[in-house]
Formats: structure tokens, C-alpha cells, sequence
């Protein structure tokens, strides 16, 4: 399978959504809020730093579910911040 390469767009995405993420983690440290997330710190630590930019929809509703975020609010912030890139997933 050939993995098409991300766009501009996704880049940005993932980006903020890591931000969205370590904001939201506050003063728990990674390793907690990853292991409650069932994820790894190393994994979790990817998609704050942004070197995961598309991460499985599974583990974004984990971190939103254990950062207690809306999934709707995460869609709403990215859409917000980079338009186009949520519209064209549909």
C-alpha cells in the first residue's frame, strides 16, 4: 500500500491538534495522560509534536475522552484553523 503524502494542510492539522492536545493535558504529565489514554507516551508525544499528523480516529476520541474534550469542538477548532482540510474528508 502506497501512502499518499500529506498535504500542506494536514501538516497544519496535526500540528494544532497536538497543541490543541498538550494544552488541554495541563499539568498532567504525558506518561499520564497517555497510559489513560491507552496509547503510548511515545505515541501521544508524537502527535503534540506534531510528527504525527494524522492520527486513527480511535486515538483521538481516546485523548478527547481522557482530556475530557468534544470531538466536536476538536472538528470545529481544526476546521476553524484550516479550511478546506476537514471539508474534503467527507
Amino acid at each position: 500500500m502506497v501512502r499518499v503524502p500529506l498535504s500542506p494542510e494536514d501538516v497544519r492539522a496535526g500540528k494544532l491538534l497536538g497543541e490543541m492536545l498538550r494544552a488541554a493535558r495541563g499539568e498532567r504529565t504525558l506518561v499520564q495522560v497517555a497510559l489513560g489514554a491507552g496509547i503510548s507516551p511515545e505515541t501521544l508525544r508524537k502527535i503534540e509534536t506534531g510528527r504525527i499528523a494524522t492520527p486513527s480516529f480511535m486515538i483521538v476520541a481516546a485523548l478527547a475522552e481522557e482530556l475530557a474534550l468534544s470531538l466536536d469542538g476538536i472538528q470545529g477548532t481544526l476546521r476553524s484553523a484550516v479550511p478546506g482540510r476537514l471539508d474534503s474528508a467527507s
